[in-house]
């Protein structure tokens, strides 16, 4: 029995007791889209220094690098996928084009603990402490947390168990009103055994968020395991993204039998140090100094975020239309309306439109501009 605690019947809900509403600021369905949202730029912070260290890498140097930091930042974009569709099936909408989505870096994640920092760092031991403090778990016992939270972990319990209450409260029902159509479901994938389910009522939700969880702490938080296959070394289990940091900061890989507390005891992990590409830490867009950039992607980003907040929430489009995010294609646009397009797309004609279609290959490459490439 935890200390100070005594047998005596349950007393009413009290503001200070962990798991009520105002402990977790879940209150309402209101209140419970709010944090979704939340959840969703909470998943959305991750990917810029995920891959910034990822393209540092020199794959061929760095391939067990590589690998593991691509595995990872593939599962956090299904993590903000699932996000979308937990907040779809509340009667939400997913929002991902707004500008407090893009801060300059360094920043703290978003609602969270001063503490968790995020820069876009080259792949190094700075990058990897930045990385473990992201995705330290919870310890046993810690609290749920619904702003100020200080791991990952104790943030989605909150959303749990707000939506627990809400559906005791208020009838299951009432709480996934969402139009199951705006559900995405998504997989195999290439770097992960991780799922991408849609979400229509409780068991699909809590299936939803242990999914997000064990990839980022582990299984129950006293496993290194996530409870997945491990898709690149056939017959084991997947470990989850804190304990594959500690495999890259201490130079071996968990294998089974392997706890928290005895460390990986598996085989090597090679890391290069020399093997990175320079990067200007907390840099955004551009070329490097003195070069030219021929393509401007501030032309092109807020078409992007506005098809990924479209495919967020549900938004149906036909293959290779824009929406499908990560691939900004949108050749099915101009389909039936002339070799050239919708009206107003106009074809490349000068030398700096033939060097961006080069570089973005066909589509339409910006609403902005009007610029479609064959």
């Amino acid at each position: 029995m935890p200390e100070n605690q005594s047998d005596t019947p349950d007393t009413p809900d009290t503001p200070d007791t962990p798991g009520t509403a105002a402990a977790t600021g879940i209150a309402t369905l209101e209140d419970l889209r709010r944090h979704l949202q939340w959840a969703i730029e909470l998943e959305h912070s991750t990917l810029p220094p995920y891959l910034t260290a990822l393209y540092s890498l020199d794959a061929e140097r760095n391939a067990d690098a590589a690998q593991l930091i691509g595995g990872v930042f593939v599962e956090e974009m299904i993590h903000l996928a699932l996000a979308a569709n937990l907040l779809n099936a509340v009667g939400g909408r997913p929002v991902l084009d707004a500008p407090h989505l893009l801060p300059a870096h360094p920043r703290t994640m978003p609602h969270a603990d001063p503490s968790i920092e995020l820069s876009l760092l080259p792949f190094g031991e700075a990058a990897l402490a930045m990385f473990l403090r992201l995705e330290q778990p919870a310890r046993p016992g810690d609290p749920a947390e619904g702003d100020r939270y200080e791991t990952i972990g104790q943030f989605y319990d909150a959303i749990e168990e707000g939506l627990r209450r809400l559906c005791d409260e208020l009838g299951e029902a009432a709480v996934f009103t969402g139009d199951p159509a705006r559900q995405v479901a998504g997989g195999p994938f290439v770097h992960t055994a991780g799922h991408l389910a849609p979400v229509t009522d409780l068991r699909s939700a809590l299936a939803a968020l242990e999914e997000i969880v064990e990839q980022g702490e582990g299984a129950a938080r006293a496993d290194v395991w996530d409870g997945d296959q491990d898709l690149f070394h056939p017959g084991t289990k997947a470990v989850s993204h804190y304990y594959r940091f500690q495999e890259l900061a201490l130079g071996r890989r968990y294998q089974p039998g392997d706890t928290p507390a005895t460390g990986p005891t598996g085989e090597k992990v090679t890391v290069d140090p020399a093997g990175t590409r320079p990067v200007r830490p907390d840099q955004l867009g551009g070329p490097p100094r003195g070069q030219r950039d021929p393509y401007r992607a501030r032309s092109v980003q807020p078409d992007v975020l506005q098809d990924a907040s479209d495919a967020g929430a549900g938004v149906q489009r036909q293959p290779g239309d824009a929406g499908h995010v990560g691939r900004h294609d949108v050749r099915a646009q101009g389909a039936g309306t002339g070799p050239d397009g919708p009206p107003g797309r106009r074809r490349p004609g000068s030398r700096a439109d033939l060097r961006v279609c080069r570089a973005r290959g066909p589509g339409l490459v910006s609403r902005r501009a009007a610029l479609r490439c064959p």
